[in-house]
């Protein structure tokens, strides 16, 4: 069985990351998204909180599993037996920080191999530190992230959601 461990923060989780998530979950047996504890990032939501809203998010594919970790990466891959690490990049500018990682994690653990993936175009303009902007300002951020997440930071940053509904005609 081939499993891939796609970790980060996922404060909050995008359509970028579900777009990544979904294309992944074509090429491998399991993808286990791994959400991070990170507190140097100051997260919006608790690892609890966004370890369930990716869990909602994910539960149409049912060869995803949501979990958390702390502590280093590659030993949380070997805990898990995951084979490789999926790592978005949504432009040149990710791809710097994200070799130096890659090769870190292989100098840990040269079992574990990387796997970047590109989010669709449509998502390359997308992150998590936007989303909350927007959100934050008042912004319809409906478009950017699934529903239940968009309800959770809405309500989360103090702003009535806005949840557009398709009208229907009579």
């Amino acid at each position: 069985m081939r499993v891939a461990i796609y970790p980060g923060s996922f404060d909050p989780l995008t359509n970028g990351h579900l777009d990544v998530i979904q294309r992944a979950a074509k090429l491998f047996d399991r993808v286990i998204v791994a959400v991070a504890e990170n507190e140097e990032k100051s997260p919006l939501f608790s690892l609890e909180e966004r370890k369930r809203l990716v869990e909602e998010s994910v539960l149409h594919i049912p060869i995803v599993e949501t979990d958390s970790f702390r502590g280093l990466l590659v030993d949380y891959v070997e805990r898990r037996g995951g084979h490789a690490i999926l790592r978005g990049l949504r432009a040149v500018s990710d791809f710097e920080f994200e070799f130096q990682l890659a090769l870190m994690n292989r100098k840990l653990n040269e079992r574990v191999e990387t796997i970047f993936m590109m989010p669709r175009d449509t998502y390359t303009f997308l992150s998590s530190r936007i989303v909350k902007e927007i959100a934050r300002l008042g912004g319809d951020i409906t478009s950017f992230v699934p529903q239940n997440v968009a309800l959770a930071l809405m309500d989360r940053v103090g702003i009535s959601p806005k949840i557009h509904q398709k009208e229907s005609t009579p």
